[in-house]
């Protein structure tokens, strides 16, 4: 293969994993993970992510805390989600939500369906670790979008490893429990958690795949 069809295979077998095996990933995995992922572009070189990595009893102290926090906490993001989805992006939003809804049996009006479903981000889909990504808050903006590349970076070269991952920006919602249950600086922003490990298949949840828009919807050629 030539390295762009092994890229763009890497990138088509990637997937937001919602079901893991109970199984750890080494350490020298994690930081094999990582190391690659840094050689991403960031502004000046500045590399402003940091990852605050879980395992084992830290992972079930911070599953405890946010889902505790998504029942009885109120919406607190670092920084601000969005305040809608209209037109074609709202149309991407409801299709993903109900394909994932298809594969696990959740019909529609179903509320505690939808519900219970939706409290899976919060037990991080029983992913053995959570990666909590976060930036520094003088950086603004352009330390969010070198965090994004990075996330990218780390998701694909876990697929290249057999690790399976999930961006979960749900998590950034409830940022003074991330912030308290792992001792977290105050001076940096909690952007998202990477949930990862070991892909269950036999899940539904896991059953799906998200469609892409083509290319000549998103080129505007001047």
């Amino acid at each position: 293969m030539t390295e762009f069809e092994t890229l763009d295979a890497v990138l088509g077998a990637r997937f937001s994993c919602r079901a893991f095996q109970d199984r750890a990933v080494p350490k020298d995995v994690i930081t094999q993970i990582v190391t690659s992922a840094q050689k991403v572009p960031s502004w000046c070189n500045s590399q402003p992510w940091h990852l605050t990595v879980t395992s084992g009893h830290s992972t079930e102290k911070l599953r405890t805390a946010m889902m505790d926090a998504a029942q009885t906490a109120p919406h607190a993001p670092d920084i601000a989600f969005p305040e809608k989805y209209v037109g074609v992006y709202k149309e991407r939003r409801s299709t993903c939500g109900w394909q994932l809804y298809d594969a696990v049996g959740v019909k529609k009006g179903d509320r505690a369906g939808s519900a219970a479903q939706m409290m899976q981000n919060f037990s991080f889909f029983g992913a053995p670790h959570v990666a909590i990504v976060t930036t520094p808050a003088e950086l603004g903006a352009y330390g969010v979008l070198d965090c994004g590349a990075f996330v990218t970076a780390f998701t694909l070269v876990a697929q290249s490893l057999g690790v399976a991952t999930v961006p979960q920006a749900a998590i950034a919602g409830y940022a003074p429990q991330v912030r308290a249950a792992l001792g977290l600086e105050a001076g940096r922003q909690v952007l998202c958690a990477i949930s990862f490990g070991y892909a269950d298949m036999t899940n539904p949840a896991n059953q799906f795949r998200t469609g892409r828009a083509d290319a000549e919807e998103v080129i505007s050629w001047a």
